[in-house]
């Protein structure tokens, strides 16, 4: 594997007290607010690659979801649903003004939900590499999945997701109960199609041409959203009435999609955009 988590990029690290969680967020740049959420067993320095470009016009609040990165676990489920009411709370404890949420894999879904949730706080929402179907997965990309838990571990310890763990996380022997978390909750069955349907505020959905789900379910995810229904036409009167944009990238896959400079020009060309 040749993806390697380690920043050299350096924020401002604070920890806030929320929900029950110790959570730990790093802040870069200044401009208008984006909290940007990171994928499943990494952290918010696995954008270290993307972070000059994003903070260059932003202030940018990378946070470590629970039981991730510098943020250290509690007796809770990992849900999306509850993540997003700690970023909910966050976003309170910071007092931003309708700060944008972008989020990739894990981090796409706890961004989805905080827009879902609390449309009032939110002002636009970049959802990359996140399925919004259980059954948009091939069966094979399942059955790893149903082998994420802590006997995994001796497989793992090459892996960008053991190196950052052991080296930021409070308390390194969490790795294994961090990887039963994760393995329990992929193996749920979801769907959140009617979620995406009611979504208030303008969504960039973002994925790999080569993602963990094909990118023909992005393209459903889209339609859900007013989406590829009609041509676009000469003024873009027929774009989505909701102010919704579509982005499948090329040359990437879902391990990497995070880090790539392709990602972060699209969700600033969607940020900084006209309505």
């Amino acid at each position: 594997m040749t993806i390697d988590w380690t920043s050299e990029v350096k924020g401002v690290g604070a920890y806030a007290e929320i929900n029950g969680l110790n959570l730990y967020f790093e802040t870069h740049g200044a401009g208008r607010p984006m909290i940007l959420l990171h994928g499943g067993l990494a952290s918010g320095e696995m954008f270290g690659p993307i972070l000059p470009a994003l903070a260059e016009r932003h202030q940018v609040i990378a946070v470590d979801l629970q039981g991730h990165g510098r943020t250290a676990d509690i007796d809770r489920p990992i849900d999306i649903r509850l993540m997003a009411d700690d970023i909910s709370a966050l976003i309170d404890h910071l007092t931003l003004e309708k700060p944008d949420v972008v989020g990739y894999s894990l981090g796409g879904g706890v961004a989805l939900f905080t827009a879902v949730k609390y449309p009032e706080k939110v002002g636009k929402l970049v959802s990359a590499a996140a399925n919004v179907r259980r059954n948009a997965i091939p069966a094979d990309m399942l059955a790893q999945q149903a082998q994420v838990n802590a006997a995994a571990i001796p497989f793992m310890k090459d892996t960008p997701m053991y190196r950052l763990y052991q080296r930021v996380a409070p308390r390194p022997e969490d790795f294994g109960r961090l990887l039963d978390k994760m393995g329990e909750s992929m193996s749920k069955d979801f769907d959140y199609s009617e979620e995406v349907r009611g979504l208030q505020v303008p969504t960039l959905i973002v994925a790999a041409d080569a993602d963990m789900a094909p990118p023909s379910h992005y393209v459903e995810v889209f339609k859900l959203l007013d989406g590829g229904l009609r041509d676009g036409g000469w003024m873009g009167e027929g774009r989505p009435k909701g102010g919704h944009a579509l982005a499948i990238l090329p040359g990437l896959t879902h391990y990497n999609l995070g880090t790539s400079p392709l990602f972060a020009a699209v969700t600033l060309n969607f940020l900084d955009g006209q309505e």
